[in-house]
């Protein structure tokens, strides 16, 4: 069945509304990095909703209100730079709950990202370990501030760990 211009339309501007309400804020650049070679559908869709009042752009951010930016939550903003870098094999996101940021489908794997913020690495790695004796196949990837804090997180069963600089750029780390 074939997708007439309306109908592809349609879908991505469903998409687009979900991914806006549902991470509340985002950047200019996580938006277009969502859509991987949809540029112009999404810059058109973006200018009308913003013009209809659906959604607020406020400099670089598109939110679903004014409020959002105020409650800026800047760790899940990293957590969806790293899911951008997946981008192209994600089949489902969403945001997840704690202490995971974002859960994701990719290549036929659940992966979680996990914030691991200064001072809580053991919080973190408690909770991912015991994750690794139960049933569950999530792989995780663990979000960190600095590089340093991985030597101090026990996860032995972490996918991998990264960190995410202020423009956007994921740099990703194993232990050895």
């Amino acid at each position: 069945m074939l997708k007439t211009r309306a109908d592809q339309y349609r879908m991505e501007a469903s998409s687009l509304l979900r991914d806006i309400s549902m991470y509340r804020c985002l950047t200019k650049g996580q938006v277009y990095g969502l859509y991987p070679g949809k540029y112009a559908i999404i810059k058109n869709l973006l200018s009308y909703f913003e013009k209809q009042g659906r959604i607020v752009r406020e400099g670089i951010y598109y939110c679903d209100s004014k409020e959002s930016l105020k409650e800026l939550d800047r760790d899940l903003l990293a957590a969806v730079w790293v899911l951008v870098d997946f981008m192209d094999r994600v089949e489902y996101h969403a945001v997840a709950s704690y202490p995971a940021k974002i859960v994701f489908c990719a290549d036929g794997e659940i992966y979680e990202i996990i914030h691991a913020g200064i001072g809580k690495e053991a919080l973190i790695s408690y909770i991912v370990s015991e994750q690794k004796n139960s049933e569950d196949t999530t792989k995780f990837l663990v979000l960190v501030d600095r590089p340093e804090q991985i030597d101090e997180l026990q996860t032995d069963n972490a996918a991998g760990y990264c960190t995410v600089s202020p423009d956007g750029k994921v740099q990703y780390y194993r232990k050895e």
